[in-house]
């Protein structure tokens, strides 16, 4: 049986040992470099350095090392009679299985107190070009981005002798385009201004969740990440069933509203639309006041509090079905009283952290509308009168 060869790369090292040992139970033989080359070789596992093959040394505290003609025509080269003799005539050997993943950017510059130079540092060069190269020559080459794909690989190689499916190297390879897309514009995200109208707005997000159902139960839907902070990540549930998208939705609006107050005040919203908003001089009568606009549309709505919840508001807020309250804080007395409710969701949140999103975005037939967020805040008694006629108190 003619060997067939794999270069492993990984900046995530999760069950790489694993799959090497599969591999080399397969007549593979393995390239590899850097920090994989070193941990295979502690295993025991056979493996050559991509310099053996490259006949060059790592260079530039290993920013090249696999950016070599030896390696990438391994890769790209059509199985075919012209391709295959060029690769016999230089004396190169093709390559048939491609595992990178890619220095963790994202995360990185999700980091606290990270400088620019630490995060540009952390642009893989390397491994995007040996995926892309597997990718667009995935007729012939099988490309593993992500450790979760080891097991899938391992169980359609034995389901199919070796002979990998036209489809499972397509799917692999449309993975790969997905994640230098994403990749990619979270680099030109952090480079740019994000909430300015530029040439290229990027949109990419990262699945963190996949919710229940949409806004009706036929919809599918899904929370995603697009930027270096966890969505939510000023959020905590303390109590009740998951959150559903319109608890999302409706949780982020009636903070974006509370957050134009600064005396105590409540927002009671309802499918993204205000049903009440009440200030007072505390919160058991700014939520009176946000209740008494329309009680009937309150029913199963999201309410948003920006002070701690005492006992007497919870008592005061209890009687009524609510599908999630938010606020800085409960009292022990007043989230013992709701976690009573069992369909209640209960959620805190931090002020400090919460920030309205800097970019709104609505979606149209081909496209779709960007603009800044609406942050400015009025104060009415400022305001100039430029009609003959002025309001009274």
């Amino acid at each position: 049986m003619a060997t067939k060869r794999a270069i492993l790369s990984v900046y995530d090292k999760t069950n790489i040992d694993t799959l090497a040992q599969f591999l080399v139970k397969n007549n593979f033989e393995i390239i590899s470099s850097g920090g994989t080359f070193k941990l295979l070789q502690e295993k025991n596992i056979p493996v050559k350095k991509v310099s053996e093959i490259t006949g060059f040394p790592e260079i530039l505290d290993g920013r090249v090392k696999t950016l070599h003609p030896k390696i990438h025509a391994g890769i790209l080269a059509r199985r075919d009679d012209e391709h295959l003799a060029q690769l016999a005539d230089l004396n190169l050997a093709q390559i048939d299985l491609v595992v990178v993943n890619l220095y963790p950017f994202q995360d990185t510059i999700a980091e606290e107190g990270v400088t620019f130079n630490e995060a540009i540092e952390q642009i893989d060069i390397g491994g995007p070009t040996l995926i892309r190269a597997a990718a667009k020559n995935h007729q012939f080459v099988t490309v593993l981005t992500s450790p979760a794909q080891y097991a899938v690989f391992v169980k359609e190689y034995e389901s199919t002798s070796g002979a990998l499916t036209d489809d499972f190297r397509k799917n692999c390879a449309k993975k790969v385009f997905q994640t230098m897309a994403a990749y990619d514009a979270s680099i030109a995200a952090y480079l740019s201004d994000e909430e300015a109208i530029s040439e290229q707005k990027i949109i990419s997000g990262h699945l963190m969740e996949e919710l229940r159902y949409g806004e009706n139960p036929h919809q599918k839907a899904g929370l995603y990440q697009s930027g270096k902070k966890l969505p939510l990540g000023w959020m905590k549930q303390l109590h009740g069933k998951a959150l559903s998208f319109n608890n999302l939705l409706d949780l982020q609006a009636a903070l974006n509203i509370n957050s134009e107050f600064k005396q105590p005040s409540c927002t009671i919203i309802k499918h993204n639309n205000p049903c009440g908003i009440g200030v007072g001089p505390d919160l058991i009568i700014a939520h009176k006041r946000a209740r008494s606009t329309d009680e009937q549309s309150a029913f199963g709505g999201i309410i948003a509090l920006n002070q701690e919840v005492g006992l007497q508001l919870a008592e005061d807020m209890a009687p009524f079905f609510t599908e999630c309250i938010i606020a800085p804080g409960f009292s022990a007395e007043a989230l013992e009283k709701l976690s009573k409710k069992k369909n209640l969701r209960v959620l805190t949140f931090d002020p400090k952290k919460f920030q309205k999103p800097l970019l709104d975005i609505k979606q149209l037939s081909g496209g779709f509308l960007t603009q800044t967020a609406d942050t400015i805040n009025v104060n009415v008694r400022e305001a100039k009168v430029v009609t003959k006629r002025a309001p009274n108190e």
